[in-house]
C-alpha cells in the first residue's frame, strides 16, 4: 500500500514502530542531544518521533542556518551534527553546510525528506536526484528504501561521518517509507571509530627524518584535538626548538601563549611567517594536509620534505608527501613526545617575537573619531574575554581582525568556515551556546555576512542561546571591493550594500541591541551586552575606506 498524507497511521509498539520512530531511537542511542531543522511534510513521521524524544529539536529559520548549527555542533563535540530538511528547495538551502563540512573535514549527517517511492521519475512536486546533487561532495549518500533498515542506515551514517577523514553523510527519507513498520527491528550499538597509536617502526622513520633536518616546522590543524594534546605538543616543540604554525582557521589546536606558537598560515598571515616557511627543510603536518589556502595558492612548502600525520586520506594535499602516518592528533602527539631532538632555539625565539609583534593590537594610524577602530576593539576583547570563550565568524574582511589579534588557548574555541562560506557566524554562535550554555560566545560579523543568516537571532531567543554578535558595518562587500581596486581600479561594481539599523533589528527580535559609533563607546557597550542575559548585537560603524590589516602577497 502506498501511504498518502491522508492515510492515518496506527500507533505502534516498541517492537512494531515505524521507520521514522526507529530513526529517532537510533539517534538517541548514538548520544545525539540536538537536531536542527526546518520542518517539512516529507518527514512528518520523524518529527512525530521527536515529539516524545529526549533529543531537543531546534527549529531554525533557514536550512542554511540549521546546517551551520549542526556543523558547529559536530566541530565542538566530535559527534556528527544532525540536520533535518525537506526535499528540493530545503535540500538546496542546506547544501552550503554540506560543502563546508566536506572541505572542513567536519562530521555532519543531513537527513532529507523525499517524495513517495511510487512518484519517483515523474517530476513530482519538489523531486530531485539526491545522489546527483550530493554525490560529489558528501562522503556517502544513501536512501532508506527498506523500513527495517532504518537503524542500520543511521548507525552506518554516523560512523562514516566521524571515521577516517570526517565529513558529511546524506540520508534520503522517502515520506511513505518512514511511515511503514520497521518490522520489529531495534536500535544498534554505535560503532566507535578509533585509530591506534603509530607503530614503533613508523615513529623510528620519523625520528630519522628529524635527525637529518636542520630547520623543521610543525603545522597543526583539523579537529579532534584535546587541550592536553595541544599543550603537550606545544611544550615538546618549544623544548626542541621547533616552531609551530597553524592551518587556516584551525589555529585553536595549540595554545597561543606557548613559546613554540608562531602564527597561522593562509589569508592574513604575516610576511615573517612566510619567510620562516620558505627556509624550512622538513614540515610535519599534524591533523591536516597542506592545501590551497595554507600554501598561498600552492606556492609555500611544495618542495620541503613532508610528513603528514592525520586520520584518513589527506584529501587536497599538495606538494611532496614523503611519509603518511595514520593517526589522529591526540594519538600522534602522545607518540611524538617520546622523541628527543635539539634545534636552533634562536630561530624559534626570533619567529615567536615576530608573531607577538604581528598579533599585538596597536592603534590604527589616522583612525577617525566618527568610526570604530577595530584593532582597538580587538584589544578590549583580548582583555575581557574568558580563556575558553568561543569565537565565531563567517567569511569576509571582518574576519582578518579576530584572526590576527584574538588568541586561543584551548581547542574548540574557534568556529569559522575553512571553505570561506559566508553566513556561518550567527548559527555557529547559537549552536555553541546550546552545546555549552556556560561558555562565553562572541561572533564577529561583517554586514554582508550577518544578513545571510542573521534571522537565526530569533532561534537564539526561542531556545535561550546567548552570544554577542559584533557587526562591522562598512556598507560594502569589502573583500571583493579590495580585489576590484587591485584589478579594476576606480571601477567598483556589484559590491555596495544598503544596511538596516542592526541594533533596532536585534531589539525587534527581543535581543539586546546597541549602536557603537566611536571607539571609546565599545567597552561600555560590550559590558552592557554581556550582562543583559540576552543574545546581543553591537552595531559598529566602520570607515568604508578602512582596510583590513592583511599581509599583501
Amino acid at each position: 500500500m502506498t501511504i498518502t498524507e491522508s492515510t492515518p497511521v496506527a500507533p505502534m509498539t516498541k517492537t512494531d514502530r515505524s521507520a521514522g520512530h526507529l530513526i529517532v531511537a537510533q539517534l538517541e542511542h548514538e548520544g545525539v542531544e540536538r537536531v536542527y531543522c526546518v520542518p517539512g511534510e516529507s518527514y512528518l513521521d520523524v518529527l512525530d518521533g521527536l515529539h516524545d524524544s529526549s533529543i531537543s529539536t531546534v527549529v531554525t529559520r533557514h536550512e542554511g542556518g540549521a546546517g551551520f548549527m549542526a556543523l558547529a555542533e559536530g566541530r565542538l563535540t566530535g559527534r556528527p551534527g544532525v540536520v533535518l530538511v525537506t526535499r528540493g528547495p530545503g535540500a538546496a538551502n542546506a547544501f552550503i553546510a554540506v560543502h563546508t563540512a566536506h572541505q572542513d573535514a567536519t562530521p555532519l549527517v543531513l537527513m532529507v525528506g523525499l517524495i513517495p517511492v511510487a512518484d519517483r521519475g515523474r517530476e513530482a512536486f519538489q523531486e530531485f536526484d539526491l545522489t546527483s546533487w550530493f554525490g560529489s561532495t558528501a562522503k556517502h549518500v544513501v536512501t532508506l528504501d527498506d523500513p527495517s533498515s532504518a537503524a542500520r542506515v543511521v548507525a552506518e551514517s554516523m560512523r562514516i561521518a566521524r571515521s577516517g577523514r570526517p565529513g558529511p553523510v546524506v540520508i534520503g527519507l522517502p515520506e511513505d517509507v518512514i511511515r511503514l513498520s520497521a518490522q520489529g527491528a531495534d536500535v544498534l550499538d554505535p560503532s566507535r571509530a578509533a585509530t591506534g597509536a603509530p607503530s614503533d617502526a613508523v615513529m623510528a622513520e620519523l625520528d630519522e627524518r628529524l635527525e637529518r633536518a636542520q630547520r623543521p616546522l610543525i603545522v597543526v590543524g583539523g579537529d579532534g584535538w584535546s587541550a592536553e594534546a595541544g599543550r603537550s605538543l606545544a611544550d615538546w616543540a618549544g623544548a626542541q626548538g621547533i616552531p609551530i604554525a597553524a592551518d587556516f582557521r584551525a589555529w585553536d589546536a595549540v595554545p597561543h601563549d606557548s613559546d613554540a606558537y608562531v602564527g597561522s598560515l593562509g589569508y592574513g598571515r604575516a610576511d615573517s611567517l612566510a619567510a620562516l616557511v620558505a627556509e624550512t627543510d622538513l614540515v610535519l603536518h599534524v591533523g591536516c594536509p597542506r592545501t590551497d589556502v595554507q600554501s598561498d595558492g600552492y606556492r609555500l612548502l611544495q618542495a620541503a620534505e613532508t610528513v603528514v600525520a592525520m586520520a584518513g586520506e589527506p584529501l587536497g594535499h599538495s606538494g611532496r608527501l614523503d611519509q603518511l602516518i595514520g593517526a589522529d592528533p591526540v594519538a600522534f602527539a602522545a607518540a611524538l613526545l617520546e622523541t628527543r631532538h635539539r634545534f636552533d632555539l634562536e630561530r624559534l625565539r626570533t619567529a615567536r617575537a615576530e608573531h607577538l609583534r604581528f598579533s599585538t593590537p596597536s592603534a590604527e594610524p589616522g583612525a577617525s573619531g566618527d568610526y570604530v577602530d577595530l584593532t582597538a576593539v580587538m584589544a578590549v576583547l583580548r582583555d575581557e574575554l574568558s580563556e575558553d570563550a568561543v569565537i565565531t565568524f563567517g567569511a569576509g574582511n571582518h574576519a582578518i581582525w579576530p584572526s590576527r589579534y584574538l588568541p586561543h588557548r584551548v581547542p574548540g574555541t574557534l568556529l569559522a568556515p575553512r571553505n570561506g562560506a559566508m553566513g556561518m557566524g550567527v548559527p555557529a554562535a547559537v549552536a555553541a551556546s546550546l552545546v555549552d550554555p556556560k561558555r562565553e560566545v562572541v561572533s564577529i560579523a561583517g554586514d554582508g555576512c550577518f544578513l545571510m543568516n542573521g534571522q537565526e537571532v530569533a532561534t537564539a531567543i526561542g531556545y535561550g542561546a546567548r552570544f554577542i554578535a559584533i557587526i562591522v558595518d562598512n556598507g560594502v562587500y569589502a573583500t571583493i571591493r579590495e580585489h576590484q581596486e587591485t584589478h579594476y581600479p576606480e571601477r567598483p561594481s556589484g559590491t555596495h550594500l544598503t544596511n538596516p539599523d542592526f541594533a533596532a533589528l536585534a531589539r525587534s527580535f527581543g535581543a539586546f541591541g546597541a549602536t557603537v559609533t566611536s571607539t571609546e563607546q565599545f567597552g561600555d557597550a560590550f559590558r552592557a551586552a554581556r550582562v543583559s542575559g540576552l543574545p546581543a548585537v553591537l552595531h559598529l560603524r566602520q570607515d568604508p575606506t578602512a582596510r583590513a590589516p592583511r599581509t599583501d602577497r
